[in-house]
């Protein structure tokens, strides 16, 4: 027995002689947080507005709690739904689509805003024209980077957006784009509040709108504390489904054992990306809660910088890991995670399964380096994510198997950690030889895999850490997205795939499930196979 197991054992003898003893005191107190939920997550978020950042802290903490899309997708299907747009119209070229918006939605209302009117269209050309026109007011506020919305293109592809009336837009598109509503389901296409836009300007604080926020959501930003917790209350106006809870609290916990420790200690009612899995199940009063979820874990090699510039050495890396021993490992074989031939999971309907899984040779990998003229070995910088996410559970210990396995081939490996933000900060100026990171779908079109992780626009705008950029690769995915034949998408999507397994600019690990523990008092649907978490419709009895 490991000192780690034997840690949990008493732990969870702890909890559950305590859980005893707290069932027999009948005369406990009514408490505020009888009616709160604790969620202890896995780290702090780097911006309270997710067009910002396509971190998945960021997106659990914000997208979903404190905003509405024009769109969303259904829960049962993933079909595109009404939000706060009622309804839309496509017209036959799919290059004019119109939205006609709910009535009565009203913005938060907190201690540093007051609206002093309900959601229209002009709220909508603000959120979208902040992210198109670099001339904007507030488009450089925040860096003047949008991530998600540069990685697929989206300036290249809005031609521009009307205002019909006050409850009717209309976005005309440059091109058909078979993505196009996906990508405005998204999490990252929220809606903010031009009002407030304005009362920044002119008290000469327009950052505020990003630290501040102010969206139509279920709950509202109540006070926050950098690395410690995050308090939303619920939004008394919401045009929806109005939560029941008290509070929501964001405990922020960056260990995975302190959320595991916390939550058998009765200080967390969820946790995020739980360890001990087999355990939690053993405790009567918990439950583990878990979801296929659209998302690759991969090794992804710089390829601007030697060695990787050198597409033979980065074969030669692929050939040399002992993918099984990750998967063993980290994944704890198929109970959280199962391998990865491409990009794209077996549950999506691009994937491809007549490409070929890259084989573990140790005298391959070294064949190959020896055609590159680097034979004789290197050092590199591999950096290893310093957070838990469902696509990599344990970033290090990954990286100290590759370390061991790239040793056997004389490439000696230093393995390189920052706290989360710098580490994003420096990732995307490129300082990185290699990188462990993977990409979770914001929906279900296969082209969330392409363009925002391997696209020559997503390489400038830094969700490529890989900074490969084919021209070809990116004419073949472009294509893709102007018919809506699926068939024929099929066929691009599989010429792609076979540009990524030839040239190789990241190496494919696992497809992993995403996992969550509560305790039995939390009711209902909290995880989705895509996107961020929703704790609205959750409830504490």
């Amino acid at each position: 027995m490991t000192k780690f197991t034997s840690y949990i054992n008493v732990l969870l003898i702890t909890v559950m002689v305590s859980s005893m003893l707290i069932g027999c005191d009948s005369g406990s107190e009514t408490s505020l947080s009888e009616n709160s939920i604790i969620y202890c997550s896995e780290g702090s978020p780097e911006t309270f507005n997710p067009q910002l950042i396509t971190s998945g802290v960021t997106v659990d903490a914000t997208s979903k709690q404190l905003y509405n899309q024009l769109i969303t997708f259904n829960a049962i299907d993933n079909a595109v739904s009404p939000s706060l747009a009622k309804s839309w119209h496509v017209t036959r070229d799919n290059k004019r689509i119109t939205f006609y918006l709910r009535k009565g939605v009203n913005f938060h209302h907190t201690q540093y805003f007051s609206p002093t009117r309900e959601l229209n269209a002009d709220d909508v050309l603000f959120s979208f024209n902040r992210i198109l026109d670099t001339k904007h007011a507030f488009h450089q506020v925040s860096g003047g980077k949008y991530p998600f919305f540069q990685s697929v293109g989206f300036s290249n592809l809005i031609d521009s957006i009307e205002k019909i009336n006050d409850y009717t837009v209309r976005f005309n598109l440059k091109r058909a784009d078979s993505s196009f509503l996906a990508n405005l389901a998204t999490d990252f296409s929220v809606i903010l509040s031009k009002e407030y836009a304005e009362q920044l300007i002119k008290s000469n604080q327009p950052e505020l709108i990003d630290n501040y926020p102010i969206g139509t959501g279920p709950f509202k930003l109540k006070e926050y504390r950098t690395g410690s917790f995050i308090r939303f209350v619920p939004h008394e106006q919401y045009w929806d489904e109005k939560t029941t809870l008290s509070q929501l609290l964001f405990d922020i916990t960056p260990s995975n054992t302190g959320r595991l420790t916390k939550m058998l200690a009765g200080e967390c009612d969820i946790i995020a990306y739980p360890i001990a899995q087999e355990k939690i199940r053993q405790v009567k009063n918990l439950s583990l809660d878990q979801v296929t979820a659209f998302n690759i874990g991969y090794l992804g090699f710089n390829t601007t910088r030697f060695p990787f510039n050198n597409k033979l050495v980065r074969k030669a890396v692929a050939h040399a890991i002992n993918k099984q021993a990750i998967l063993d490992t980290v994944y704890f074989g198929d109970a959280e995670g199962e391998s990865a031939k491409t990009i794209i999971p077996p549950s999506s309907w691009a994937y491809d399964n007549s490409i070929k899984e890259i084989e573990y040779s140790v005298a391959k990998a070294r064949e190959l380096l020896e055609q590159a003229g680097v034979e004789k070995g290197f050092t590199i910088d591999l950096w290893a994510m310093p957070v838990q996410r469902a696509y990599n559970p344990d970033a290090v210990t990954m990286a100290k198997l590759i370390q061991a396995d790239l040793n056997q081939i004389g490439i000696k490996v230093n393995i390189i950690s920052y706290k989360w933000q710098e580490f994003l900060r420096r990732l995307a100026l490129g300082e990185h030889h290699a990188v462990l990171l993977g990409w979770s779908a914001d929906h279900p079109d296969p082209d969330n895999f392409f363009t925002p992780l391997l696209s020559c626009s997503s390489a400038i705008t830094g969700t490529n850490r890989t900074f490969w950029c084919n021209k070809a690769f990116d004419q073949i995915i472009q294509q893709a997205l102007i018919t809506t034949d699926i068939q024929e998408r099929k066929t691009l999507y599989r010429q792609a795939l076979n540009i990524l397994y030839q040239e190789l600019p990241l190496f494919p690990i696992a497809h992993s499930k995403r996992f969550q523990a509560r305790t039995n008092k939390i009711k209902g649907k909290l995880l989705n196979s895509f996107g961020g978490i929703d704790f609205n419709g959750v409830t504490k009895n």
